[in-house]
Protein backbone atom coordinates (compact mmCIF):
# COMPACT_ATOMS: atom_id res chain seq x y z
CA UNK A 1 0.00 0.00 0.00
CA UNK A 2 1.22 3.51 -0.78
CA UNK A 3 2.97 5.45 1.95
CA UNK A 4 1.47 8.72 0.71
CA UNK A 5 -1.14 10.29 2.98
CA UNK A 6 -3.64 10.41 0.10
CA UNK A 7 -4.28 6.96 -1.28
CA UNK A 8 -6.88 5.67 -3.71
CA UNK A 9 -6.50 1.93 -3.92
CA UNK A 10 -6.23 0.71 -7.54
CA UNK A 11 -5.24 -2.90 -6.99
CA UNK A 12 -6.73 -5.38 -9.45
CA UNK A 13 -9.87 -7.03 -8.14
CA UNK A 14 -9.23 -10.22 -6.19
CA UNK A 15 -11.34 -13.31 -6.76
CA UNK A 16 -14.59 -13.37 -4.78
CA UNK A 17 -14.90 -15.53 -1.68
CA UNK A 18 -17.88 -17.45 -0.40
CA UNK A 19 -19.72 -15.52 2.28
CA UNK A 20 -23.21 -15.66 3.66
CA UNK A 21 -23.91 -12.13 2.55
CA UNK A 22 -23.49 -12.18 -1.26
CA UNK A 23 -26.27 -9.96 -2.53
CA UNK A 24 -27.64 -10.56 -6.00
CA UNK A 25 -28.89 -6.97 -6.16
CA UNK A 26 -25.33 -5.66 -6.20
CA UNK A 27 -24.45 -7.43 -9.45
CA UNK A 28 -24.90 -5.19 -12.51
CA UNK A 29 -24.12 -5.47 -16.22
CA UNK A 30 -20.63 -4.52 -17.36
CA UNK A 31 -22.12 -1.77 -19.50
CA UNK A 32 -23.23 0.02 -16.35
CA UNK A 33 -19.67 0.42 -15.09
CA UNK A 34 -19.16 3.72 -16.94
CA UNK A 35 -20.37 5.84 -14.01
CA UNK A 36 -18.05 7.57 -11.58
CA UNK A 37 -16.93 5.25 -8.74
CA UNK A 38 -18.44 5.39 -5.28
CA UNK A 39 -15.69 6.86 -3.09
CA UNK A 40 -15.51 5.86 0.57
CA UNK A 41 -13.19 7.89 2.78
CA UNK A 42 -11.52 7.14 6.08
CA UNK A 43 -8.62 7.88 8.38
CA UNK A 44 -6.75 4.75 9.45
CA UNK A 45 -3.66 4.15 11.58
CA UNK A 46 -0.83 3.23 9.22
CA UNK A 47 1.89 4.42 11.61
CA UNK A 48 2.16 4.70 15.39
CA UNK A 49 1.03 2.37 18.16
CA UNK A 50 -2.21 1.29 16.46
CA UNK A 51 -0.69 0.65 13.03
CA UNK A 52 -0.63 -3.16 13.20
CA UNK A 53 -4.38 -3.28 13.80
CA UNK A 54 -5.11 -0.38 11.45
CA UNK A 55 -3.35 -2.12 8.57
CA UNK A 56 -5.17 -5.36 9.31
CA UNK A 57 -8.52 -3.55 9.33
CA UNK A 58 -7.78 -1.80 6.06
CA UNK A 59 -6.80 -5.06 4.38
CA UNK A 60 -10.11 -6.59 5.48
CA UNK A 61 -11.95 -3.65 3.90
CA UNK A 62 -9.87 -3.85 0.73
CA UNK A 63 -10.75 -7.53 0.32
CA UNK A 64 -14.43 -6.57 0.56
CA UNK A 65 -13.93 -3.82 -2.03
CA UNK A 66 -12.14 -6.12 -4.44
CA UNK A 67 -14.70 -8.89 -3.95
CA UNK A 68 -17.50 -6.40 -4.60
CA UNK A 69 -15.89 -4.91 -7.69
CA UNK A 70 -15.22 -8.42 -9.04
CA UNK A 71 -18.97 -9.08 -8.75
CA UNK A 72 -19.75 -5.95 -10.73
CA UNK A 73 -19.74 -3.14 -8.18
CA UNK A 74 -22.49 -1.39 -6.24
CA UNK A 75 -25.45 0.43 -7.80
CA UNK A 76 -23.75 0.03 -11.16
CA UNK A 77 -20.55 1.69 -9.94
CA UNK A 78 -17.12 0.52 -8.87
CA UNK A 79 -15.99 1.35 -5.32
CA UNK A 80 -12.75 3.16 -4.43
CA UNK A 81 -11.22 4.12 -1.08
CA UNK A 82 -9.71 7.46 -0.13
CA UNK A 83 -7.55 6.91 2.96
CA UNK A 84 -5.31 9.03 5.16
CA UNK A 85 -2.88 7.91 7.85
CA UNK A 86 -4.18 9.16 11.21
CA UNK A 87 -0.77 8.30 12.72
CA UNK A 88 -2.55 6.68 15.72
CA UNK A 89 -3.16 10.25 16.93
CA UNK A 90 -6.70 11.49 17.71
CA UNK A 91 -5.45 15.07 17.28
CA UNK A 92 -5.20 14.73 13.48
CA UNK A 93 -8.55 12.97 13.01
CA UNK A 94 -10.90 16.01 12.81
CA UNK A 95 -8.78 17.52 10.05
CA UNK A 96 -8.81 14.26 8.09
CA UNK A 97 -12.61 14.01 8.09
CA UNK A 98 -13.06 17.69 7.27
CA UNK A 99 -10.84 17.19 4.23
CA UNK A 100 -12.57 13.98 3.17
CA UNK A 101 -15.99 15.63 3.32
CA UNK A 102 -15.31 19.22 2.20
CA UNK A 103 -12.37 18.88 -0.21
CA UNK A 104 -12.30 15.28 -1.42
CA UNK A 105 -16.11 15.20 -1.38
CA UNK A 106 -16.29 11.46 -0.83
CA UNK A 107 -19.67 9.77 -1.09
CA UNK A 108 -19.44 8.02 2.29
CA UNK A 109 -17.13 7.96 5.30
CA UNK A 110 -16.26 5.21 7.73
CA UNK A 111 -14.11 5.42 10.84
CA UNK A 112 -10.57 4.34 11.47
CA UNK A 113 -9.72 1.88 14.20
CA UNK A 114 -10.15 2.59 17.91
CA UNK A 115 -12.27 4.51 20.40
CA UNK A 116 -10.01 7.54 20.66
CA UNK A 117 -10.05 8.12 16.90
CA UNK A 118 -13.81 7.62 16.64
CA UNK A 119 -14.55 10.03 19.49
CA UNK A 120 -12.31 12.64 17.88
CA UNK A 121 -14.18 12.37 14.56
CA UNK A 122 -17.68 12.53 16.00
CA UNK A 123 -18.14 16.34 16.24
CA UNK A 124 -17.18 16.76 12.57
CA UNK A 125 -19.38 13.86 11.47
CA UNK A 126 -22.36 15.20 13.39
CA UNK A 127 -21.92 18.74 12.13
CA UNK A 128 -21.87 17.45 8.55
CA UNK A 129 -24.78 15.05 9.22
CA UNK A 130 -22.94 12.08 7.74
CA UNK A 131 -23.63 8.38 8.18
CA UNK A 132 -20.80 6.93 10.29
CA UNK A 133 -19.98 3.22 10.31
CA UNK A 134 -17.35 2.82 13.02
CA UNK A 135 -14.82 0.15 13.91
CA UNK A 136 -14.14 -0.81 17.53
CA UNK A 137 -15.26 2.22 19.51
CA UNK A 138 -16.09 1.42 23.14
CA UNK A 139 -19.32 3.25 24.05
CA UNK A 140 -18.21 6.11 21.81
CA UNK A 141 -21.79 7.19 21.07
CA UNK A 142 -23.05 7.10 24.64
CA UNK A 143 -22.37 10.80 25.12
CA UNK A 144 -23.32 11.93 21.58
CA UNK A 145 -26.41 9.79 20.96
CA UNK A 146 -26.04 10.41 17.23
CA UNK A 147 -28.70 8.60 15.20
CA UNK A 148 -26.48 7.96 12.16
CA UNK A 149 -23.74 6.19 14.13
CA UNK A 150 -23.24 2.41 13.94
CA UNK A 151 -20.60 0.44 15.76
CA UNK A 152 -18.88 -2.69 14.45
CA UNK A 153 -17.91 -4.43 17.67
CA UNK A 154 -20.05 -6.92 19.60
CA UNK A 155 -20.23 -4.96 22.86
CA UNK A 156 -24.02 -4.97 23.07
CA UNK A 157 -26.37 -2.22 24.28
CA UNK A 158 -24.35 -1.43 27.42
CA UNK A 159 -20.80 -1.46 26.08
CA UNK A 160 -19.30 0.27 29.10
CA UNK A 161 -20.40 -2.57 31.39
CA UNK A 162 -20.19 -5.44 28.90
CA UNK A 163 -16.47 -5.01 28.26
CA UNK A 164 -15.54 -6.27 31.75
CA UNK A 165 -18.63 -8.32 32.61
CA UNK A 166 -17.22 -11.64 31.41
CA UNK A 167 -14.00 -11.12 33.37
CA UNK A 168 -15.86 -10.45 36.62
CA UNK A 169 -18.40 -13.25 36.10
CA UNK A 170 -15.65 -15.76 35.32
CA UNK A 171 -13.72 -14.69 38.41
CA UNK A 172 -16.74 -14.92 40.69
CA UNK A 173 -17.44 -18.48 39.48
CA UNK A 174 -14.11 -19.60 41.00
CA UNK A 175 -14.04 -21.48 44.30
CA UNK A 176 -13.42 -19.86 46.68
CA UNK A 177 -14.68 -16.58 45.34
CA UNK A 178 -12.06 -13.83 45.10
CA UNK A 179 -12.42 -10.81 47.35
CA UNK A 180 -10.06 -8.17 45.96
CA UNK A 181 -9.29 -6.58 42.60
CA UNK A 182 -6.78 -4.09 41.18
CA UNK A 183 -7.78 -1.77 38.32
CA UNK A 184 -5.20 -0.05 36.13
CA UNK A 185 -5.05 1.59 32.72
CA UNK A 186 -3.80 4.46 30.59
CA UNK A 187 -5.33 7.89 31.05
CA UNK A 188 -7.10 7.96 27.66
CA UNK A 189 -10.62 7.63 26.26
CA UNK A 190 -10.90 3.85 25.92
CA UNK A 191 -9.22 2.84 29.22
CA UNK A 192 -11.28 5.38 31.14
CA UNK A 193 -14.52 3.96 29.76
CA UNK A 194 -13.39 0.35 30.28
CA UNK A 195 -12.27 0.96 33.86
CA UNK A 196 -15.43 2.86 34.69
CA UNK A 197 -17.46 -0.22 33.76
CA UNK A 198 -15.03 -2.58 35.52
CA UNK A 199 -15.26 -0.48 38.67
CA UNK A 200 -19.05 -0.75 38.68
CA UNK A 201 -19.04 -4.48 37.86
CA UNK A 202 -16.53 -5.13 40.64
CA UNK A 203 -18.63 -3.27 43.20
CA UNK A 204 -21.78 -5.13 42.16
CA UNK A 205 -19.90 -8.42 42.66
CA UNK A 206 -18.84 -7.38 46.16
CA UNK A 207 -15.15 -7.10 45.30
CA UNK A 208 -12.93 -4.75 47.26
CA UNK A 209 -10.92 -2.47 44.96
CA UNK A 210 -7.43 -2.33 46.47
CA UNK A 211 -5.74 -0.48 43.61
CA UNK A 212 -7.35 1.94 41.13
CA UNK A 213 -4.98 4.16 39.18
CA UNK A 214 -4.34 5.56 35.69
CA UNK A 215 -0.90 6.09 34.18
CA UNK A 216 0.15 8.64 31.49
CA UNK A 217 -0.36 7.39 27.90
CA UNK A 218 3.35 7.78 27.12
CA UNK A 219 4.46 5.48 29.96
CA UNK A 220 7.23 3.05 29.02
CA UNK A 221 8.26 1.68 32.45
CA UNK A 222 5.55 -0.58 33.82
CA UNK A 223 7.67 -2.31 36.45
CA UNK A 224 6.91 0.29 39.12
CA UNK A 225 3.19 0.05 38.42
CA UNK A 226 3.15 -3.74 38.66
CA UNK A 227 5.22 -3.70 41.86
CA UNK A 228 2.64 -1.41 43.43
CA UNK A 229 -0.13 -3.78 42.38
CA UNK A 230 1.81 -6.77 43.68
CA UNK A 231 2.14 -5.08 47.07
CA UNK A 232 -1.67 -4.97 47.41
CA UNK A 233 -1.88 -8.78 46.98
CA UNK A 234 -4.93 -8.28 44.75
CA UNK A 235 -6.49 -11.58 43.72
CA UNK A 236 -7.68 -10.14 40.40
CA UNK A 237 -5.90 -7.64 38.16
CA UNK A 238 -7.92 -5.93 35.42
CA UNK A 239 -5.86 -3.95 32.90
CA UNK A 240 -7.30 -1.58 30.27
CA UNK A 241 -4.54 -0.81 27.79
CA UNK A 242 -3.61 -0.18 24.16
CA UNK A 243 -1.01 -2.38 22.34
CA UNK A 244 2.32 -0.90 23.54
CA UNK A 245 1.07 -0.81 27.14
CA UNK A 246 -0.38 -4.32 26.96
CA UNK A 247 2.99 -5.78 25.99
CA UNK A 248 4.70 -3.72 28.68
CA UNK A 249 2.28 -4.86 31.38
CA UNK A 250 2.65 -8.57 30.50
CA UNK A 251 6.45 -8.33 30.51
CA UNK A 252 6.45 -6.39 33.76
CA UNK A 253 4.11 -8.91 35.41
CA UNK A 254 6.55 -11.71 34.56
CA UNK A 255 9.65 -9.76 35.55
CA UNK A 256 8.19 -8.65 38.87
CA UNK A 257 6.81 -12.11 39.59
CA UNK A 258 3.20 -11.00 39.95
CA UNK A 259 0.94 -13.71 41.31
CA UNK A 260 -2.83 -13.34 41.16
CA UNK A 261 -5.75 -15.62 40.53
CA UNK A 262 -6.53 -13.80 37.27
CA UNK A 263 -4.52 -11.24 35.32
CA UNK A 264 -5.55 -9.46 32.11
CA UNK A 265 -8.95 -8.07 31.25
CA UNK A 266 -9.16 -5.33 28.63
CA UNK A 267 -5.71 -5.59 27.07
CA UNK A 268 -5.84 -4.47 23.45
CA UNK A 269 -3.06 -5.66 21.16
CA UNK A 270 -2.60 -9.17 22.51
CA UNK A 271 -4.99 -10.21 19.75
CA UNK A 272 -2.46 -9.24 17.06
CA UNK A 273 0.09 -11.66 15.65
CA UNK A 274 2.89 -9.17 16.32
CA UNK A 275 2.41 -9.22 20.09
CA UNK A 276 1.50 -12.90 20.18
CA UNK A 277 4.82 -13.82 18.61
CA UNK A 278 6.80 -11.27 20.62
CA UNK A 279 5.44 -12.46 23.96
CA UNK A 280 5.07 -16.17 23.18
CA UNK A 281 4.97 -18.25 26.39
CA UNK A 282 4.74 -15.08 28.51
CA UNK A 283 1.08 -15.06 27.48
CA UNK A 284 0.27 -18.35 29.20
CA UNK A 285 -2.31 -17.78 31.89
CA UNK A 286 -3.27 -14.29 30.74
CA UNK A 287 -7.07 -13.94 30.66
CA UNK A 288 -8.23 -11.29 28.25
CA UNK A 289 -10.80 -9.79 26.01
CA UNK A 290 -11.11 -10.96 22.40
CA UNK A 291 -13.67 -11.11 19.60
CA UNK A 292 -12.76 -14.09 17.44
CA UNK A 293 -10.45 -17.04 17.99
CA UNK A 294 -10.26 -20.33 16.03
CA UNK A 295 -12.12 -22.43 18.57
CA UNK A 296 -14.64 -25.07 17.45
CA UNK A 297 -17.47 -23.31 19.31
CA UNK A 298 -17.16 -20.15 17.21
CA UNK A 299 -17.99 -20.69 13.54
CA UNK A 300 -19.91 -18.35 11.23
CA UNK A 301 -20.79 -18.84 7.56
CA UNK A 302 -18.04 -17.42 5.38
CA UNK A 303 -15.52 -16.69 8.16
CA UNK A 304 -13.07 -19.45 7.28
CA UNK A 305 -13.16 -18.57 3.57
CA UNK A 306 -12.53 -14.91 4.41
CA UNK A 307 -9.60 -15.74 6.70
CA UNK A 308 -8.04 -17.94 4.03
CA UNK A 309 -8.23 -15.03 1.59
CA UNK A 310 -6.98 -12.56 4.19
CA UNK A 311 -4.03 -14.67 5.34
CA UNK A 312 -2.83 -15.24 1.77
CA UNK A 313 -2.91 -11.51 1.03
CA UNK A 314 -1.45 -10.57 4.43
CA UNK A 315 1.61 -12.69 3.71
CA UNK A 316 2.26 -10.62 0.57
CA UNK A 317 1.72 -7.27 2.28
CA UNK A 318 3.49 -8.00 5.56
CA UNK A 319 0.32 -7.36 7.54
CA UNK A 320 -0.86 -9.26 10.66
CA UNK A 321 -0.74 -12.86 9.38
CA UNK A 322 -3.62 -14.11 11.55
CA UNK A 323 -6.27 -11.42 11.09
CA UNK A 324 -8.59 -12.89 13.72
CA UNK A 325 -9.21 -9.80 15.80
CA UNK A 326 -10.24 -6.94 13.57
CA UNK A 327 -10.19 -8.00 9.91
CA UNK A 328 -13.45 -10.06 9.94
CA UNK A 329 -15.28 -7.16 11.57
CA UNK A 330 -13.84 -4.66 9.09
CA UNK A 331 -15.08 -6.87 6.25
CA UNK A 332 -18.45 -7.32 8.00
CA UNK A 333 -18.78 -3.56 8.48
CA UNK A 334 -18.56 -3.05 4.73
CA UNK A 335 -20.99 -5.92 4.17
CA UNK A 336 -23.52 -4.08 6.33
CA UNK A 337 -23.00 -0.91 4.32
CA UNK A 338 -23.30 -2.83 1.03
CA UNK A 339 -26.49 -4.60 2.02
CA UNK A 340 -28.05 -1.34 3.23
CA UNK A 341 -27.20 0.49 -0.01
CA UNK A 342 -28.65 -2.33 -2.11
CA UNK A 343 -31.84 -2.40 -0.01
CA UNK A 344 -32.30 1.39 -0.13
CA UNK A 345 -31.20 1.68 -3.74
CA UNK A 346 -29.24 4.87 -3.22
CA UNK A 347 -26.53 6.61 -1.17
CA UNK A 348 -29.06 8.75 0.71
CA UNK A 349 -27.50 8.71 4.18
CA UNK A 350 -30.69 9.50 6.08
CA UNK A 351 -32.46 6.56 4.43
CA UNK A 352 -29.44 4.31 4.94
CA UNK A 353 -29.39 5.10 8.67
CA UNK A 354 -33.10 4.36 8.97
CA UNK A 355 -32.67 1.03 7.22
CA UNK A 356 -29.64 -0.02 9.27
CA UNK A 357 -31.55 0.66 12.48
CA UNK A 358 -34.38 -1.65 11.38
CA UNK A 359 -32.71 -4.48 9.46
CA UNK A 360 -30.59 -7.52 10.32
CA UNK A 361 -27.41 -8.25 8.37
CA UNK A 362 -25.75 -11.57 7.58
CA UNK A 363 -21.98 -11.19 7.63
CA UNK A 364 -18.79 -13.20 8.12
CA UNK A 365 -18.93 -12.03 11.77
CA UNK A 366 -22.41 -13.52 12.21
CA UNK A 367 -25.88 -12.02 12.03
CA UNK A 368 -25.88 -8.44 13.25
CA UNK A 369 -28.71 -6.20 14.38
CA UNK A 370 -28.21 -2.74 15.87
CA UNK A 371 -30.04 -1.02 18.71
CA UNK A 372 -30.99 2.67 18.94
CA UNK A 373 -27.49 4.00 19.80
CA UNK A 374 -25.91 2.00 16.99
CA UNK A 375 -24.43 -0.72 19.20
CA UNK A 376 -25.03 -4.43 18.58
CA UNK A 377 -28.38 -5.48 19.96
CA UNK A 378 -26.85 -8.71 21.27
CA UNK A 379 -23.38 -8.69 22.92
CA UNK A 380 -20.71 -11.24 22.08
CA UNK A 381 -17.53 -10.14 23.86
CA UNK A 382 -15.24 -13.12 24.43
CA UNK A 383 -13.04 -13.79 27.44
CA UNK A 384 -10.18 -16.09 26.48
CA UNK A 385 -7.16 -17.55 28.25
CA UNK A 386 -3.84 -18.29 26.59
CA UNK A 387 -2.85 -21.87 27.30
CA UNK A 388 -0.08 -24.15 26.07
CA UNK A 389 1.81 -21.49 24.11
CA UNK A 390 5.32 -22.69 23.29
CA UNK A 391 7.99 -20.64 21.58
CA UNK A 392 7.21 -17.72 19.30
CA UNK A 393 5.81 -19.43 16.20
CA UNK A 394 2.72 -17.70 14.83
CA UNK A 395 1.27 -20.89 13.33
CA UNK A 396 0.40 -22.31 16.76
CA UNK A 397 -2.21 -19.56 17.20
CA UNK A 398 -4.16 -20.97 14.26
CA UNK A 399 -4.71 -24.14 16.30
CA UNK A 400 -7.51 -24.80 18.76
CA UNK A 401 -6.67 -24.84 22.45
CA UNK A 402 -4.20 -21.95 22.47
CA UNK A 403 -6.85 -19.27 23.11
CA UNK A 404 -9.51 -21.06 25.11
CA UNK A 405 -12.89 -19.34 25.38
CA UNK A 406 -14.03 -19.03 29.01
CA UNK A 407 -17.03 -16.69 28.51
CA UNK A 408 -19.82 -16.36 27.43
CA UNK A 409 -21.10 -19.85 28.27
CA UNK A 410 -22.64 -20.21 24.79
CA UNK A 411 -19.19 -20.27 23.21
CA UNK A 412 -17.11 -21.73 26.06
CA UNK A 413 -14.45 -24.13 24.77
CA UNK A 414 -12.43 -24.93 27.91
CA UNK A 415 -11.78 -24.23 31.60
CA UNK A 416 -9.64 -21.62 33.26
CA UNK A 417 -6.18 -22.50 34.53
CA UNK A 418 -5.29 -20.56 37.67
CA UNK A 419 -3.51 -18.90 39.33
CA UNK A 420 -1.59 -16.57 37.03
CA UNK A 421 2.12 -16.59 37.70
CA UNK A 422 2.14 -20.11 39.08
Amino acid sequence: MSKNDFTINRREALAGIATAALTAGSIVPASAQTQQPIRIGMGMAMTGGLAALGKSALLGMQIWKDDLNARGGLLGRKVEFVTYDDQSSPAVVPGIYSKLIDIDKVDLVVSGYATNQIAAAMPTIMQKKRLFMTLFGLAANDQFKYDRYFQMQPNGPDARMEFSRGYIETAMAMNPKPKTIALVGADAEFPNIALDGARENAKKAGLKIVYDKMYPPNTIDFGTIVRSIKATEAELVFVASYPPDSAGMVRAAREVGLKSRMFGGGMIGLQSAALKTQLGPLLNGVVGYDLYVPEPTLKFPGIEEFLKKYQAEAAKQGVDPLGFYIAPFAYAEMQVLEQAIVAVGSLDEAKLAQHIHKASFDTVAGTIKFQERGEWAEPRVLLVQYQGVTGNDVEQFKQTGRQVILHPPKYKSGDIKAPFGD
